[in-house]
């Protein structure tokens, strides 16, 4: 089964700001496969691997295209790089979209915090929550003027809903003051750097909002604390004991001595190789698990985590 079924061609590149680009897609072969707010799509790099990239709900985009944001990276490992060169009439592949940031069921209204390229699924999240008559704010941060993205766009959809703020004035976002004027039944939703992710968590928290109706998006994996050390994993199902090498993730390590596994990104931010932890301690390195199941040490991600402890048993 092909992983990345999907085949764009280009149909528009637009510079949003200096270092983002706007990126129109026309499906090849086929409809354009239904998505919500938060879903995003992988695409195959030449070299192999993927990138993630957010589904953007851009206004008066083309019939049958999808549209991707995309942040030049300094430090690029090959995604930024390869889609800023894209030209009119290329073609990519791409995985089917895959929503772990979905918008939460009901009419209670949204708070949502986007910095930098982080607007891209929280841009969706405004027009969704627009269409549904659904009560929102959006808080949009960057380091100065002329540096954020679709500014035109949102001002346009939002209106008074949307709030700018720039790090270089008097505008600079104050997380506990946005989430202070929030309803009391209000979801929180925030899309940017682990720094501003970790800063509106920690406020809502501290506000006293509950953890399920805190919702973030972070595609890059935590890097480790500590170097690499060899342990062992101990599947329940079986009593098979596999050592999982310094060098190595749990999965290969699995497979090697094999075990069938179930995983998809090898990136921790999609959750499918999530499994349960019967003993021992993970070192967890997802984005996908909140602070209060990592803490609980009853699960983790296998592509991407490790072990504190010198042993793991897995309900594998």
């Amino acid at each position: 089964m092909d992983a990345h079924p999907l085949k764009l061609r280009v149909q528009s590149v637009v510079a949003e700001t200096p270092v983002i680009r706007s990126v129109v897609f026309g499906v090849e072969g086929g409809a354009v496969p239904q998505w919500q707010a938060g879903a995003h799509i992988r695409v195959l790099l030449p070299g192999g691997g993927d990138r993630p990239y957010s589904l953007m709900a851009l206004p008066d985009l083309p019939t049958g295209a999808v549209a991707l944001g995309v942040l030049r990276e300094e430090a690029s490992t090959g995604g930024s790089q390869f889609m800023h060169a894209l030209q009119v009439g290329d073609v990519v592949s791409a995985t089917a979209p895959v929503n772990n940031f979905a918008l939460h069921e009901g009419t209670a209204p949204a708070l949502l915090f986007a910095g930098g390229i982080g607007i891209t699924p929280i841009l969706s999240m405004a027009a969704e929550l627009k269409a549904q008559g659904t009560r929102y704010r959006l808080h949009y941060a960057g380091r100065m003027p002329g540096l954020l993205a679709f500014l035109p766009q949102l001002q346009a959809m939002c209106s008074d809903g949307l709030a700018v703020h720039y790090d270089s004035d008097e505008s600079r976002l104050d997380i506990p003051a946005a989430l202070g004027d929030a309803p009391a039944d209000a979801h929180v939703y925030v899309c940017g750097p682990a720094g501003l992710i970790d800063a509106v968590k920690a406020a809502a928290l501290a506000r006293g909002i509950p953890a399920d109706r805190i919702h973030f998006e972070l595609f890059k994996a935590q890097q480790p604390g500590i170097p690499n050390a060899p342990f062992e994993v101990e599947l329940r199902s079986t009593g098979l004991d596999v050592t999982v090498a310094a060098d190595q993730s749990i999965i290969p390590a699995l497979e090697a001595a094999g075990f069938d596994v179930l995983y998809d990104c090898q990136r921790g931010d999609c959750g499918i190789c999530q499994c349960g932890v019967i003993a021992g301690v993970p070192d967890h390195r997802d984005v996908i698990l909140s602070d209060d199941e990592k803490a609980s040490n009853k699960v983790m991600q296998i592509c991407v985590s490790r072990a504190k402890s010198e042993r793991l048993v897995l309900d594998l």
